[in-house]
């Protein structure tokens, strides 16, 4: 559990997925009755006996918590593979499948949700790996799974994540006109992480909550396009429409929950259920099929970014490129400078590394990637100490980014978790780069769908903001 650290610690081996603490646990569920009184036992198996007062022993059930239940009392960082969720996972989507189909049956078609799946590029790619395909493959054979379930729309990610690298950069070129003027707005750090998100909201509070961009995430912009874009296209409400996103991290299952993307008019959320790569591996294997023998099927074009039929990417990292498209574009728009060739240094270790641009001798932008929480920790130390000389950086929880996530696929036989990231950044990285700028259709919905660029529907859609979360004291002083 992460807590305040001194200013000149330097950790060397923290764990980017933290079970979560007494302080979110809800073990058992005790039936009282006034009058009578009663122990609890812990037996050598774990498990918990409830002893009345003639000394009978009743076993406990473990009470299923939601992430709804979460008090966000700093007792975690990120959510972890032990977080027992109930209202994300892949028999939520089979239950609204499972009544659709019903209402089919009963010719009540016009009743049914419209089931929309959004696949991010990492999950993609882990699955393409695993099944020993390409990634056009993969997307396609992906696409005739979730349609061969009863989903009716199959979308890529990284067509959302053209409007997030968009506003990263105008909020980024903003910022740096404004930072003499405006201070506490630089450096800029990235929002797309959950798992970051989290632990800036509930170990640093107002103080580093500033730094963070506003811009949602690919996920959530696609929960924005689906609900508030497609909905009405298709004559539906927002609560009509059943949004499903397949990412590669668990903490993704909590950004969809925050209350900021929960519609109250309608009672629903931009995103209503968040699958992981591990979890489409178990459906696969629950269906006895192998995403290797399913048939393809061509991807659907309304809110993806083809190249003669097969998906694109966008050049940097495995984590989205935030890094390189800011910077290329901040060193033209400021500075006239169009160079694409970016060299990294590499600091400390690989998932440090910092990107500069030098105008007339001086250092004009300094920009950086941290990966995992020990670079983010040393990280947030210097910001708070005044002693962080970056301009931008580009955040995520995980060691390797987002091609690493939690909830990817993990290797098997006698290959090593290294040598399974090389493969599945290869196949990331297999696909022909665009840019988001140049994305025609884009360009088309912010005129069409926003009314142009920087106005309060944009601001509205493509923007959130943080709340720092008050600290509870430690588990040990709670009262039972």
């Amino acid at each position: 559990m992460a807590r305040g650290f001194s200013s000149v610690l330097q950790l060397t081996d923290l764990n980017d997925f933290i079970n979560p603490s007494q302080e979110c646990i809800k073990p058992v569920k005790i039936e009282k009755k006034p009058g009578k009184t009663s122990a609890i036992r812990i037996g050598e198996d774990g498990n918990y006996m409830q002893v009345s007062e003639g000394g009978m022993e009743i076993k406990l059930k473990k009470a299923k918590i939601t992430l709804n239940d979460c008090l966000a009392c700093s007792g975690c960082i990120t959510s972890a593979e032990s977080v027992l969720i109930t209202q994300q996972s892949q028999e939520e989507l089979n239950k609204v499948l499972k009544e659709n189909r019903v209402l089919k049956e009963m010719n009540e078609e016009e009743k049914q949700k419209i089931v929309v799946v959004s696949i991010s590029p990492q999950a993609r790619a882990s699955l393409a790996a695993k099944y020993k395909l390409t990634t056009p493959e993969a997307a396609k054979k992906l696409t005739g799974f979730f349609k061969s379930i009863g989903v009716h729309y199959v979308f890529d990610t990284t067509f959302s994540r053209n409007f997030s690298l968009i506003e990263s950069q105008r909020e980024f070129v903003r910022r740096y006109r404004a930072k003499d003027i405006q201070p506490g707005s630089i450096p800029l750090l990235t929002s797309a992480c959950p798992g970051w998100i989290c632990y800036a909201e509930k170990t640093h509070g107002d103080y580093i909550l500033p730094y963070i961009s506003t811009v949602k995430s690919p996920q959530q912009v696609m929960g924005s396009l689906v609900k508030y874009h497609l909905g009405p296209l298709l004559g539906k409400l927002s609560n009509q429409v059943y949004h499903v996103t397949i990412m590669p991290c668990y903490d993704k299952k909590l950004e969809a929950s925050r209350q900021d993307f929960y519609n109250d008019l309608y009672s629903t959320r931009d995103v209503d259920c968040v699958i992981t790569s591990i979890e489409v591996e178990s459906m696969l294997e629950a269906s006895g099929i192998s995403l290797a023998d399913i048939e393809p099927v061509e991807l659907d074009t309304l809110y993806s970014s083809l190249d003669d039929g097969n998906p694109t990417n966008h050049f940097g990292s495995g984590s989205g490129g935030y890094c390189e498209h800011v910077f290329t574009y901040a060193a033209a728009e400021l500075f006239g400078e169009y160079s694409t060739d970016l060299t990294f240094k590499t600091l400390r270790n690989q998932d440090f590394k910092e990107l500069t641009l030098e105008k007339d001798g001086a250092i004009v932008l300094k920009f950086a990637v941290a990966n995992g929480f020990r670079n983010i920790q040393n990280l947030v130390q210097k910001i708070k100490r005044n002693k962080c000389s970056y301009h931008f950086v580009e955040i995520m929880a995980c060691p390797s980014g987002c091609l690493n996530g939690g909830a990817q696929i993990r290797p098997e036989g006698e290959e090593s978790l290294k040598d399974l990231v090389a493969r599945v950044e290869k196949l990331y990285k297999s696909l022909k780069n665009s840019k988001p700028e140049e994305n025609t259709k884009i360009h088309e919905l912010y005129e069409e769908w926003l009314g142009g660029i920087d106005t309060e529907k944009t601001h509205k859609l493509l923007h959130t903001q943080y709340h720092a979360v008050e600290k509870m004291s430690n588990a040990l002083n709670i009262k039972w």
